[in-house]
């Protein structure tokens, strides 16, 4: 199934990630109220359009409304960012991701009841559209020769088994680098949860379902695994 994509607001950091999820079979609207921005993408998206996303009626209009996921990453004007993400809100949109420049923007869209949110400064356009497009990946680098280092959620179908069974290096042609693992501590008085690294796997290690494992192979095998493993 193909997926389907709104990105609203075009500068550079939007632009990226429209062009990557595009690249990547994704169905792209891609949205903007400046048109010099909509003409440079409009080729390489599936759909570019210009116009006044603070308008609900104007985003009802594009179908917004059947999108997978809408990503707002408009950067300059902090007031339309809000109101265009209230409006994907009234549409009742499946996933909201929203970009913050800063902290008390983000407490802003947190009071808003804003999940996903993004800090550009940390975040790279391409990191993002392969977070869209695959979801349990938390983050990745790339390497030479379509290799890849990522942070997954561990995939409901190895969850409770141990790493022998789960047979990574035969079945997939991956290699588990270590585990992150949460574990309840007092803190302050109170049950916190932190995370520690488990070191270097055992054969005998259990994955447990709230595991985030750093994995490294080629790209094909993580989606592979991934795929067959959601």
């Amino acid at each position: 199934m193909r997926h389907k994509f709104a990105v609203i607001g075009l500068g550079r950091f939007g632009n990226s990630i429209a062009r990557t999820l595009a690249e990547r079979g994704a169905e792209v609207l891609a949205i903007d109220n400046n048109e010099d921005h909509v003409e440079d993408i409009k080729d390489d998206v599936a759909y570019a359009v210009t116009l006044d996303a603070t308008d609900i009626r104007a985003l009802e209009a594009q179908n917004v409304q059947d999108m997978d996921a809408a990503i707002v990453s408009i950067g300059e004007d902090f007031e339309a960012l809000l109101i265009t993400t209230a409006n994907l809100q009234e549409l009742n949109i499946k996933r909201i991701i929203t970009r913050a420049a800063n902290k008390q923007q983000r407490r802003i869209l947190e009071k808003m009841g804003v999940q996903e949110i993004l800090s550009p400064e940390g975040e790279v356009g391409k990191t993002v559209a392969e977070r869209l497009l695959q979801p349990s990946i938390r983050t990745f680098l790339s390497l030479p020769d379509n290799y890849e280092i990522v942070e997954i959620n561990t995939p409901r179908g190895i969850s409770n088994k141990s790493l022998a069974k789960i047979s990574l290096r035969e079945k997939y042609n991956l290699n588990l680098i270590t585990i992150k693992r949460f574990f309840e501590e007092i803190q302050d008085g109170k049950p916190t949860q932190v995370e520690h690294i488990i070191g270097v796997p055992k054969a005998d290690t259990i994955i447990y379902p709230s595991d985030i494992l750093i994995l490294i192979g080629k790209k094909h095998d993580i989606k592979r695994f991934i795929d067959i493993n959601r």
